[in-house]
């Protein structure tokens, strides 16, 4: 469905945006691919990398509706991966997290219907079910804020849909490159903030499959949500560095023990398919049924209480499985 279309990603030269543009590459012949971000640095070094002939950078920041509107101009979809997801930062520095989070999340709305996009996939994050910090709120809020629009688009053809999932393998603020360069520094131990603590845990190529088989699956109005493994903190510092020690240094503000994907609150409103998850709307669109896809493809009501979270998940990863995930 990308074949000859435009296609602009939001903070582009992020780790989602570099893979998700390498994977567009490699599977579709778009007639346009726009990497909109405002680091003019990153977006030099990214086209040393990809400099095909339909590649286009855009400095802009999703806080400028205007530049939007001028970005989106004759574009068929959008995926939003801009954001501040720094916790420690968001709590510091509050207002700043929400004017791109949020008010940005609104200026990419507001953008798209006022262009004519066909679709946009929003990106959220585990720690925007029942949040605890401000980071979270902020996704949950911008959630809120995608899903909702499909109600205020009237007879106009733009439809917003949101992907959720939870820790990416190896990111840009993952803990594997940070334990890496540690053990790389002769460290003698390990930090880890609690023993028990679990998280989902996803490559980011399947993360970007999951969101490209998502502009197939989406009606407008889903909150798309993969079925994935977890992981242990204790597992995954035995397969970085075997036989090292950790030390417990007490869990952080703002932090979980596990994460939570699906909320027990939210189960009425849970669908499960056989890959993923689907929390519909609270104001669906009229006449539309999630438990059926726009690829046919069709689930059901979860029970009653049901949640999808990191600590009761039935798939763990192995210290073997979690080796092979982490080079």
């Amino acid at each position: 469905m990308f074949n000859d279309k435009s296609i602009l990603i939001t903070g582009g030269t992020g780790s989602f945006g570099k893979k998700f543009i390498e994977i567009l590459l490699a599977r579709y012949a778009p007639k346009k691919v726009i990497v909109f971000s405002r680091d003019e640095l990153k977006q030099f070094e990214m086209q040393q990398v990809f400099n095909d002939k339909c590649m286009r950078y855009f400095i802009g920041d999703v806080r400028d509706e205007a530049r939007l509107k001028q970005a989106m101009y004759q574009v068929d979809y959008v995926v939003h991966a801009a954001a501040l997801k720094q916790v420690p930062a968001a709590e510091y520095n509050p207002m700043e997290c929400i004017k791109t989070n949020v008010n940005g999340a609104q200026n990419v709305i507001d953008a798209a219907i006022a262009c004519g996009v066909k679709k946009v996939i929003a990106l959220s994050t585990d720690k925007a079910a029942n949040p605890i910090n401000l980071y979270g709120a902020t996704k949950l809020c911008s959630d809120k804020l995608f899903t909702a629009a499909n109600s205020i688009v009237g007879d106009r053809q733009t439809r917003f849909s949101v992907v959720r999932y939870g820790n990416v393998v190896g990111s840009r603020g993952s803990v594997v490159p940070f334990f890496k360069k540690l053990i790389a520094d002769g460290a003698a131990e390990l930090p880890v903030t609690d023993e028990r603590m679990t998280r989902f845990w996803l490559r980011l190529e399947d993360g970007v499959s999951f969101v490209l088989k998502n502009f197939e699956r989406m009606h407008g109005g889903e909150l798309f949500i993969p079925k994935i493994p977890s992981m242990r903190i204790t597992d995954l510092c035995e397969a970085i560095a075997p036989g090292v020690p950790t030390k417990v240094i007490g869990i952080r503000p703002g932090e979980k023990l596990h994460e939570v994907m699906c909320p027990a609150d939210l189960y009425y409103d849970t669908i499960e398919f056989d890959d993923h998850f689907v929390i519909q709307p609270s104001t669906p669109i009229l006449g539309v049924d999630y438990t059926k896809n726009a690829l046919g493809e069709e689930g059901h009501p979860v029970s009653d209480g049901f949640a999808y979270d990191s600590g009761s998940n039935p798939h763990f990863l192995t210290v073997e499985e979690l080796r092979e995930m982490n080079p």
